[in-house]
């Protein structure tokens, strides 16, 4: 059966794949320590009450209908209000978008901007550039970047790829990575992107910039999040940001998310997601929209919320450093932000107890997973390359008091090796 080049190309998602290989093993009776998946347990990590209050109210009142497809006004107001009062930023309603989460908003920013053969320029890891820009038939600009910038693209990394390009993806903080850009990086790789523009001539496209910020709420200790507006105001008129309430407010199933940047780009991506139909469900954008008014609720959540992904990002770096100190062959970047610990585990050459050699970082992700009940996500699933030993753990499921048995049966796993 012959079915079109897309669909015979597209590559699955080796996070869907890994979730269901151990969704399988819990259904089978296994203990599995799973820091896999960018979600939360809800009975670890609710919503905000005030917030589930609100949406249940909007059903109350029959709010079942079709939404505005750019997103209720009044929800977009609420936006913008939350947007200026969070960031600094001053954004038109008419320049915000809303849709059922970050997924297709960037993926109409995608469609909206790239046309087959542009070139996309994005670092590895990073979440999902690579089946965007196969998506749309970009071609790849692709810089894999490593421990020594936290995992972060630098200016001296991307300053070789723009020339030329149409779409530059960032991500701060960073999904898988947990880090986020130091403001005099992002200022560079900023002035690039300027400098780079003013070399188009009328008519050709302009550079732009996807700026996800799904995290932005999530910073630990002395990080802060910055956005290349705030840094720069040129850049403006060729940002792009994607949010939502999913990460900050452990909202993942509720489905909002919005994009807000030049009123030409959104409304065009508005024109894609409305043959799409990717809209926010009509009850939750009421609630969100009185919820993102609440302000002593919103603050009151993000203290406690914030501290509880901490403790356990904190507690889990603290017992990797305390295995590397034992000569384990593993570390850890300290956290930054986000629900993500980036780890490292480095096993290729050693021998099983059985006499097994780990020939492979897959053959060591399976043992992870087989011996010491552990489940993470190998950075090749987010673009890496297949023999890098470095790993994302989400802790957006994870319960306090199961970390010391994690820790306790990783280091037995590691002792048992040769």
């Amino acid at each position: 059966m012959k079915l079109s080049t897309l669909s015979e190309t597209l590559i699955g998602s080796e996070i869907v794949k890994l979730g269901g290989e151990i969704r399988e093993k819990i259904r089978k009776g296994e203990q599995i320590f799973n820091f896999t998946v960018g979600d939360f347990d809800p009975q670890v990590f609710p919503i905000p009450q005030a917030l589930e209050e609100e949406i249940i109210i909007a059903y109350r009142h029959h709010f079942t209908n079709y939404p505005s497809a750019e997103g209720n006004l009044d929800l977009r107001e609420a936006i913008a209000a939350f947007t200026k009062e969070r960031t600094g930023l001053t954004y038109t309603v008419n320049e915000f978008l809303v849709a059922s989460g970050g997924r297709p908003l960037i993926y109409a920013l995608f469609r909206a901007i790239v046309d087959k053969g542009d070139k996309v320029v994005y670092a590895v890891p990073s979440w999902n550039n690579n089946h965007y820009t196969h998506f749309v038939e970009g071609e790849h600009a692709v810089v894999e970047v490593g421990p020594e910038n936290n995992f972060m693209p630098s200016a001296d990394d991307l300053a070789p790829l723009l020339k030329g390009a149409t779409l530059l993806a960032l991500c701060s903080p960073q999904n898988p990575t947990g880090t986020a850009f130091t403001k005099s990086e992002l200022e560079k790789i900023c002035d690039l992107v300027l400098a780079e523009n003013a070399t188009r001539k009328p008519g050709d496209k302009q550079l732009y910039v996807m700026y996800d910020q799904m995290y932005g709420q999530l910073t630990y200790g002395a990080i802060q999040h910055y956005d290349p507006v705030s840094l720069r105001p040129a850049m403006r008129e060729y940002t792009v940001f994607i949010d939502a309430i999913s990460k900050a407010f452990a909202a993942t199933g509720v489905r909002v998310g919005w994009s807000f940047g030049p009123e030409t780009i959104i409304s065009k991506m508005k024109a894609i997601l409305g043959h799409v139909g990717a809209w926010a469900p009509m009850a939750e954008q009421k609630g969100v929209a009185k919820f993102l008014g609440n302000k002593e609720a919103i603050d009151k959540y993000l203290l406690h919320f914030k501290g509880e992904v901490e403790l356990r990002l904190r507690s889990i770096y603290e017992g990797l450093l305390a295995l590397k100190e034992a000569g384990h062959r593993v570390d850890a970047i300290a956290p930054q932000a986000a629900i993500y610990l980036t780890i490292k585990i480095d096993l290729v050459g050693k021998r099983t107890a059985g006499g097994q050699l780990l020939e492979t970082q897959a053959a060591v992700s399976d043992y992870l997973l087989n011996e010491a009940r552990l489940a993470v996500v190998p950075f090749y699933a987010f673009g890496a390359a297949r023999i890098s030993p470095w790993y994302r753990l989400s802790v957006g499921t994870c319960k306090k008091e199961e970390i010391s048995g994690m820790l306790k049966l990783l280091r037995e796993s590691l002792e048992k090796l040769q």
